[in-house]
């Protein structure tokens, strides 16, 4: 089979690897000049830095493996993470249970209720129980008011916006479930992964690995619309910067864009299926990336639990990994989720680092000016796909209505949160199923 495959991101890279390792050729097109996706790197100081900050659970066996598929185990490092929370003005630990005992912003019986719940949620495998409910919901019923407004409410605000009181409960299950597999025991702290090459690494010998077993990867080069033919999917007319457009044909062709894009792409789709592209709220990652001389904090991952702060969290990727991958600076993400039309969205770097910066002075009042040796701005589109209630019920079918037509993105990883893990799982489902449907 020869199949066509929109998106260069770790779903469409996946899909690709997985048909050409079942002898199968796969031709990627990738509207930017690069590819990764929203775990794409740029260089910082002679080392590679995801423009969103990624690492690996010990759950995210998907990824893991194809990192030792593809020869990069060794790279591969388990790191005991360092997570805080800032409230009242405070970075408190916030990485285990212990710490949780020593949060004196709750009373003892709300320290016990929320430790009791977090329990109870890690050893929960039925997630469709919570589909039903709102995280807000569900939260203020079990630890009740006063944790729900210390801890969760401005979390969830800082996530989700103005959505955070529709977000589904199985949504936060997934967060939390999954986060305590990454702990060796239920007492200590998690351990989270990360490839000493930066994840950039992996996809660029994916990349090579796929061209080696017969696919093709052309970036730089976007896809104007997917040519159906008697309401089967033929191929694709490409679209490339100043040259005529350019139409090649496939067997089978996989969308692995954001469902609003996808809808622009092909012929109109019967009403139900449609619903469920349109339906759908993103809201972009806005991250601010600060290169300093000097540690801000000494954890790797900081909620911000103060929404008099305009950023969700502090993410400090040298206190995770060492500072001799930058140069021997600091690497510090302060990040976002915003819907295009919020101001945030729309600052440009030098105004969203004026807005950023008085902050970091309450969070270390040592902080001054000085310490930032660079500053990077990235705006990722479609990174969060806003999970409501009964959410299942609503995701759209990898088989689309257009036969030899197929959709993978985002919207369809549920319960679990977004990420590369899901997305190598989904791309290579997606083209095992491509090869079942023709008979291969």
């Amino acid at each position: 089979m020869k199949v066509g495959i929109i998106g260069g991101g770790a779903l469409g890279l996946a899909a690709a690897y997985e048909l050409g390792l079942q002898g199968h050729q796969a031709h990627v097109f990738e509207r930017a000049p690069f590819l990764g996706g929203q775990a794409s790197t740029f260089n910082v100081n002679g080392g590679r830095l995801e423009k969103g900050y990624h690492h690996l659970f010990r759950s995210d066996t998907d990824m893991v493996e194809l990192i030792h598929e593809l020869g990069l185990g060794h790279k591969l490092s388990w790191i005991e993470s360092k997570v805080g929370l800032f409230y009242a003005n405070k970075v408190w630990n916030f990485g285990s249970p212990k710490d949780l005992l020593a949060f004196k912003p709750l009373s003892v019986l709300d320290r016990f209720r929320l430790g009791a719940a977090t329990f109870y949620l890690q050893k929960t495998q039925n997630w469709r129980k919570f589909e039903a409910v709102t995280a807000k919901e569900w939260l203020e019923k079990r630890i009740g008011q006063q944790s729900y407004r210390v801890v969760w409410e401005p979390m969830l605000r800082g996530k989700f916006g103005k959505h955070y009181d529709k977000v589904s409960m199985a949504w936060l299950w997934g967060k939390i479930y999954l986060r305590v597999s990454s702990r060796d025991a239920i007492w200590s702290r998690e351990k989270l992964g990360y490839p000493m090459g930066s994840f950039g690494e992996i996809f660029d010998v994916l990349a090579k690995k796929i061209e080696q077993i017969g696919g093709e990867i052309r970036t730089s080069v976007g896809v104007k619309r997917i040519v159906v033919e008697d309401g089967r999917a033929t191929g694709v007319e490409l679209d490339i910067p100043g040259n005529s457009p350019e139409e090649n044909r496939y067997d089978a062709v996989l969308a692995t864009t954001p469902s609003y894009i996808f809808t622009r792409l092909v012929p109109p789709l019967p009403i139900r299926f449609q619903e469920k592209l349109t339906n759908v709220t993103y809201l972009s990652a806005v991250l601010a990336i600060l290169v300093l001389n000097r540690p801000l904090t000494s954890k790797y991952w900081l909620n911000i639990a103060d929404r008099s702060i305009p950023f969700v969290g502090v993410i400090e990727q040298t206190n995770f990994v060492d500072t001799s991958l930058y140069g021997g600076k600091h690497i510090v993400y302060l990040t976002n989720y915003r819907s295009p039309d919020d101001p945030i969205y729309k600052m440009g770097a030098e105004e969203l680092l004026e807005k950023y910066l008085p902050h970091l002075v309450r969070i270390n009042p040592a902080f001054d000016r000085s310490w930032v040796h660079d500053y990077y701005h990235h705006k990722v589109d479609a990174a969060q796909p806003i999970i409501g209630v009964n959410y299942g019920q609503r995701i759209p079918e990898v088989r689309t209505p257009i036969k030899s037509l197929y959709l993978a993105n985002t919207t369809q990883i549920y319960p679990e949160d977004r990420g590369t893990n899901y997305s190598v799982r989904l791309g290579r489902r997606a083209a095992r199923m491509i090869l079942e449907d023709h008979g291969q």
